[in-house]
């Protein structure tokens, strides 16, 4: 008998590129819905959270539907969650872009700002560099991946977090950058995986996968 497809809530908080991500995670083996039902986003085996346009813009959305909320009590039952561009972004303590500073969810310590680069965006694809225990890249540690994008996290600053080794994904434009994190429960890309084509959809997969083992297994 084949086993249930896992459950992946994508957070509907107003962001953009919902409905392609939801498509990808339905190619990717996912049984997904795009909700920002309370119930719904807590007992899903997986939790999406997107993020197009500003960090402060991204952050006050998040909290106006209490998405803080219901990331933070997931993360402290050990269930699963994936941040997406300036979803990722959020998860750090602190945000700058165009001269407003905001408070993220504050996950990971640093700083989001915009890249030292000749040409902003940073838009178009670009590798990556995985470390070598990474489960989100297996099997595509050397594949492209799609960015769009002004802003990173040019620093990890310790290790710390919702595991005891988080594990980062670095690329550059410009100067180097967070692409990528896993840290027990909580991931997050820079880039797009729905917008990067065969790789992503492997990437998502990996997720998905990940997400059928217990929290303690996982670690």
């Amino acid at each position: 008998m084949t086993a249930p497809a896992p459950t992946v809530a994508v957070l509907d908080y107003g962001s953009g590129n919902v409905h392609s991500a939801v498509k990808a995670l339905v190619r990717a083996g996912a049984d997904a819905s795009l909700t920002r039902d309370p119930e719904t986003v807590l007992t899903a085996d997986g939790l999406l959270v997107p993020g197009v346009g500003a960090f402060d813009a991204v952050i006050r959305a998040l909290r106006a539907v209490g998405g803080d909320r219901l990331i933070a009590e997931r993360l402290s039952e050990g269930r699963p969650v994936l941040g997406i561009c300036v979803g990722e972004q959020v998860m750090f303590a602190r945000g700058i872009e165009r001269g407003v500073e905001s408070d993220g969810l504050g996950y990971w310590p640093g700083t989001v700002r915009e890249l030292r680069a000749p040409v902003l965006p940073h838009m178009g694809w670009s590798p990556v560099d995985p470390p070598a225990e990474s489960r989100l890249f297996r099997g595509v540690e050397r594949e492209r991946f799609y960015f769009v994008h002004s802003n990173a996290a040019p620093e990890w600053a310790v290790d710390s977090g919702p595991s005891a080794a988080p594990r980062i994904t670095w690329a550059e434009h410009g100067e180097r950058f967070v692409a990528a994190v896993e840290d027990g429960p909580l991931s997050a890309t820079q880039f797009h995986p729905e917008k990067s084509g065969a790789a992503g959809i492997r990437l998502l997969g990996n997720w998905i996968e990940s997400l059928r083992t217990t929290p303690s297994e996982s670690e």
